[in-house]
C-alpha cells in the first residue's frame, strides 16, 4: 500500500502447496541455539514500523508486539500515517495512544528533520538520496513519493536517536521497508522486516524487494512458500538471514475454545476480509446463489473497504438480500462472538500471504473452507477443513453444501484438528521468543546465520 505523496502530507496545525507440519529449518536451527532466551543480553528500545497502525486489518502486529513485551524486549511504535475511520477494538484504540504518527508531525517537521540532517550529515544524506532515487526508478511514478520516504526517514532517525533506538523491525516490504531502508543509510540503524504477501510477490523489482532484503540485517517470512518467494527474489548469499516466524494467536482465541458441538440448525457462514478484489467475495456471493437453491444458507461479511457499494448491489441483484449481511469492522471481542455462531469460516481468496483469521476460527474449533494458495495449505488439509481451488464459483458451492451436509461428529473432529494445529505452530508467546532472540541480536550487532536453504 503506497503513502501519499509529499504534497498531500498534513500540515503541522493537523498534527498504518502441499502441508507440511514439520518445522522449518530456519526455525529448527534457531531453536537449537536457544532463541526466544535473549539471556543476559540487555536490550534497549526497539523500534516497529508499520505503514498503518494500528488497524482493523492488524490485529497480528498488535499481538506481536504485546508478545514481545512480555518476553522483556521494550518495543517503540511507529506508523506513516493513521487508518481512516473509528477503531473499534478498545485493544487498537489503546495502542493508539501509544504510537508515534510520523505523518502527524506535518509538512514543517518533515522538511527540518531532512535539511537537519542534510547539513549535519551531507556524506550520509546525499548517499540517502542517490538510494531514493534508485528506489523511483524501479517503482516508476513520480518523485513526490519517494521525496516523501526520505523526509520521513530522517524524522524517524531523529526520533531514533533521542529514544535510543539501534534498531527497526518493520512490517511488510513495501513503503515502511523503503523508509527503513532510507533510515539506516541517513543514521546508521539497522532494521529487520516482516514479508506477509501478497503485494511484495506481486511486484517484487518495483518494490526493489531485492536490496531491501540485502540491506536487512533479517527477513522474517510468516509461511514456508513465503519463504521460498523470497529466496526466488534475493542473492543466495542473503538466504542465510530470511527466517520463517509464523503469525500467532493470544489466549482470546486459543485458551478459550468455542463449545465444541455444532447445531445441525446452525446454517450460517461467516466471512471475515477485508472488502477488496483479492479476497474473492464477489465469487463468493456466486456460490451463495448456487448453494440457496438446495440448501437454506446465510451469510456473514465482517470488514469494510473499497468494495462495499459494489458487493452490496451484487447482493441485491443476486436476490440475497434476507441471506448474506454486510457487517463491517469489528472488534477482536465481536469477531470471536461470530466464529463461535458460525458453522465455519469461508475464505475465497485469490491471493493470500496466510491470513490470520483462519487461525482464529481454527482456535475456535470452527472448520475452515479456504482456497489453495500461497500459504494457507501449510495451515489448512482435509483435517481440519475444505481446500478449493481459487477462481471456482462451483467448487465455493460444493465446499459449503458439503459444510451444511456434515455430521456435528465431522464438525467437531475437524475444529479439534484445527485447534491442535494452530496452538502447535501458531502460538503468540511461542513464536515471539523466536523473533525476541533475532531482535536482540540485532540490537546488539550480533551476526545472525540461518540454516541454508538445501
Amino acid at each position: 500500500m503506497e503513502q501519499p505523496a509529499i504534497d498531500s502530507i498534513p500540515t503541522l496545525s493537523r498534527l498504518s502447496a502441499a502441508p507440511s507440519h514439520t518445522a522449518e529449518p530456519a526455525v529448527a536451527q534457531l531453536a537449537n541455539a536457544g532463541v526466544g532466551a535473549t539471556g543476559d543480553m540487555t536490550v534497549g528500545p526497539i523500534g516497529f514500523l508499520t505503514n498503518v497502525y494500528p488497524s482493523v486489518s492488524h490485529s497480528f502486529i498488535r499481538r506481536e508486539i504485546l508478545a514481545l513485551e512480555n518476553q522483556g524486549l521494550p518495543i517503540a511504535r511507529f506508523s506513516v500515517r493513521r487508518a481512516v475511520g473509528a477503531l473499534p477494538d478498545p485493544k487498537d484504540q489503546n495502542e493508539q495512544s501509544r504510537t508515534t504518527v510520523l505523518l502527524d508531525a506535518g509538512r514543517t517537521a518533515l522538511c527540518v528533520a531532512a535539511l537537519r540532517l542534510a547539513l549535519l550529515r551531507p556524506g550520509r544524506f546525499w548517499r540517502a538520496a542517490r538510494t531514493m532515487a534508485l528506489l523511483r526508478r524501479a517503482a516508476g511514478g513520480g518523485w513526490m513519493r519517494h521525496v516523501a520516504y526520505l523526509a520521513e526517514a530522517a524524522l524517524l532517525v531523529r526520533m531514533a536517536e533521542l529514544r535510543d533506538i539501534r534498531h527497526l523491525h518493520v512490517h511488510f516490504g513495501t513503503n515502511p521497508a523503503a523508509v527503513a531502508l532510507l533510515a539506516k543509510m541517513l543514521g546508521g540503524i539497522s532494521y529487520s522486516m516482516t514479508v506477509h504477501g501478497p503485494d511484495e510477490f506481486d511486484a517484487p523489482l518495483a518494490l526493489s524487494l531485492p536490496r531491501k532484503i540485502a540491506e536487512a540485517s533479517f527477513v522474517v517470512a510468516i509461511s514456508s512458500y513465503g519463504r521460498g518467494q523470497l529466496m526466488r527474489w534475493c542473492e543466495r548469499t542473503d538466504w542465510k538471514k530470511i527466517a520463517v516466524v509464523r503469525c500467532g494467536l493470544d489466549a482470546q482465541f486459543l485458551d478459550q475454545p468455542a463449545d465444541h458441538a455444532v447445531a445441525p440448525s446452525r446454517r450460517t457462514f461467516v466471512c471475515i476480509a477485508r472488502l477488496d478484489r483479492q479476497k474473492g467475495l464477489s465469487l463468493l456471493l456466486d456460490a451463495v446463489a448456487a448453494v440457496v437453491a438446495t440448501h437454506d444458507v446465510s451469510l456473514r461479511i465482517i470488514g469494510d473497504g473499497a468494495m462495499r457499494l459494489e458487493l452490496a448491489a451484487q447482493i441485491a441483484t443476486l436476490g440475497l438480500g434476507s441471506r448474506v449481511h454486510l457487517l463491517g469492522s469489528k472488534s477482536g471481542a465481536a469477531i470471536r462472538d461470530e466464529l463461535i455462531a458460525a458453522r465455519a469460516l469461508v475464505l475465497p481468496s485469490f491471493a493470500e500471504g496466510l491470513p490470520v483469521v483462519l487461525m482464529e476460527a481454527l482456535g475456535l474449533e470452527r472448520p475452515v473452507i479456504a482456497t489453495l494458495v500461497a500459504g494457507v495449505p501449510e495451515l489448512v488439509d482435509d483435517r481440519c477443513g475444505w481446500l478449493v481451488p481459487a477462481g471456482s464459483a462451483n467448487a465455493l458451492a460444493e465446499a459449503m453444501i458439503a459444510v451444511l451436509d456434515a455430521t456435528d461428529e465431522m464438525l467437531r473432529a475437524r475444529g479439534a484438528a484445527g485447534h491442535a494445529r494452530v496452538r502447535e505452530r501458531h502460538d503468540a508467546a511461542t513464536n515471539a521468543a523466536v523473533l525476541a532472540d533475532l531482535l536482540s541480536r540485532s540490537w546488539h550487532r550480533r551476526p545472525i546465520e540461518l540454516a541454508a536453504a538445501a
